[in-house]
């Protein structure tokens, strides 16, 4: 064991132990959640890090050994490494101090065994003294939260990309099957199922180009502020000099904010991000909600998709597969919504010169990040690519709804088209069906109508409707000479088709 002391008094730690004190009197006054904090933030942290050590060393206030020891040891926790010395409950007070004295310590203790030394060693490299050089957690953390965002932003636009392009590629697959469309759950008038896909692929092309703007909103970061962003404690020069070190560090367009008390107090930025996460969570949710229903049944339900069969759906219905992926991402978009609502009153609730939250607001954005980014890589990957058509499906529900009824209606009128929805429900038919045993339409012609050529047209043109207008000349003339008498009910006022 190895003896460390702070204001408090004492406390023993093992030998290896990479954290010190500060760290272990967080992890026992914070057993709350189970959860920590997020490695994307600590590998963040360490970039900050690096980048104001190099600061320093450029102004003279940090010897190059140190800042060499110091880089190095940023640059293995930034990659992963350590990951278990990092051990304080996300849910923390202290806006963020003892993730920050985390950093410190494991960074110090590193650094010291690179130099050939044993943890603790402080005299030799302190986590206060040279780690924290200059540093205030009230300009580091909330800067280490931005660089974290923005690499999962960068992330999160890949998937999403994807996520698109293969909703793209089923509208395309898709563009012959003809459908129902519903409104209120019930029929309504024919589609496309490519032209579904291809709505959803327009809302998350949307999405992808707001995520992508995201990086204007929080690429400013306080550091060099200190503790109210006045600067106070740190040299002018090294202010200048440590954000442009963190952009080359990390690849990142961090820049250091114009007004720095600004920037450390206030967390609407974050909001805003987070309102168009949670957007996206709602595509994604709206989504995945609208492909079960597709593929419900799939012989009692809609049964119009196919979804992939990834897994048995249950332990006492044999056969029975469930749409688990839509449902997966349904509850990753909920949560998503819910880290929305945490990360707003968290903003609000901050108060004067810095967000005493800003721990909750940290992990709740970047939960939010991590779920959408994984949940978006699954979607297209374990679902939409891999799903298929059910043409017959489609085609059946299509004969059997009132989809012909509303194509019809701009030619023969709403009254003469309800009168023979009327009259072929009451003789057992479909609409199709029995406009062709009443001479009103063929059903060759009646299919025409409901193409998918005609369902990709904006709007009608009268030649789309050159069917009924022979089919009631032919009609006219047939009566002329003593035709049918069992006419079915003609348009209105004698007007031809």
């Amino acid at each position: 064991m190895r003896q460390e002391s702070d204001a408090l008094g004492a406390r023993s730690l093992p030998e290896g132990t990479l954290y010190g004190i500060h760290t272990a009197r967080a992890a026992d006054n914070f057993p709350v959640s189970g959860q920590r904090v997020m490695p994307e933030l600590i590998a963040a942290y360490a970039w900050v890090k690096a980048a104001c050590a190099l600061a320093n060393q450029d102004t003279g206030h940090l010897d190059a050994k140190r800042a060499s020891a110091i880089v190095a040891a940023c640059r293995e926790v930034a990659q992963g490494q350590h990951s278990e010395q990092f051990v304080v409950d996300a849910y923390q007070g202290g806006a963020g101090t003892s993730t920050n004295m985390n950093v410190n310590e494991v960074v110090a203790n590193r650094a010291l065994q690179l130099l050939g030394h044993t943890p603790g060693a402080y005299d030799i490299l302190s986590p206060l003294a040279h780690v924290n050089l200059h540093q205030s957690t009230n300009d580091t953390y909330p800067t280490a939260l931005r660089v974290a965002a923005l690499g999962l932003l960068k992330e999160l636009e890949g998937t999403t990309a994807r996520l698109q392009e293969a909703l793209q590629a089923k509208e395309a697959a898709f563009a012959q099957v003809v459908k129902v469309g519903r409104t209120e759950l019930m029929d309504a008038v024919p589609m496309t199922l490519g032209m579904t896909f291809g709505a959803y692929a327009e809302a998350v092309s949307r999405d992808r180009w707001r995520i992508f703007k995201c990086r204007e909103r929080i690429k400013q970061v306080p550091l060099g502020g200190t503790a109210v962003g006045t600067g106070l404690g740190a040299p002018r020069a090294y202010i200048f000099k440590a954000a442009e070190h963190l952009r080359h560090l990390t690849g990142l367009p961090v820049s250091r904010a114009e007004n720095l008390v600004d920037a450390t107090a206030n967390a609407d930025a974050f909001v805003e991000v987070s309102g168009i996460l949670s957007a996206y969570a709602a595509n994604l949710l709206k989504i995945a909600s609208d492909l079960r229903l597709l593929a419900s049944g799939p012989f009692t339900g809609l049964g119009e998709i196919v979804l992939p069969a990834l897994q048995a759906g249950s332990s006492i219905m044999p056969g029975k597969v469930n749409p688990v992926i839509p449902e997966c991402v349904g509850q990753a978009a909920l949560r998503v919504m819910g880290n929305h609502q945490t990360v707003t009153l968290t903003a609000g609730l901050g108060q004067l010169e810095i967000n005493q939250y800003m721990p909750l607001l940290a992990h709740s954005l970047l939960e939010s990040l991590r779920l959408l980014r994984d949940a978006s890589a699954v979607f297209a990957d374990k679902c939409i690519i891999g799903i298929t058509a059910d043409e017959e499906r489609c085609q059946e529900l299509v004969a059997k709804s009132q989809a012909l009824a509303t194509v019809l209606v701009p030619a023969l009128g709403y009254e003469t088209v309800a009168r023979l929805l009327a009259a072929s429900r009451k003789a057992g038919r479909t609409l199709a069906a029995h406009m062709a045993a009443t001479g009103v339409l063929a059903e060759a012609d009646a299919a025409g109508l409901l193409a998918p050529k005609r369902m990709r047209k904006l709007g009608f043109e009268e030649e789309d409707y050159e069917c009924l207008r022979r089919q009631g000349e032919a009609r006219e003339e047939e009566e002329a000479s003593g035709g049918r008498g069992d006419d079915p009910p003609g348009p209105p006022d004698g007007e031809k088709f």
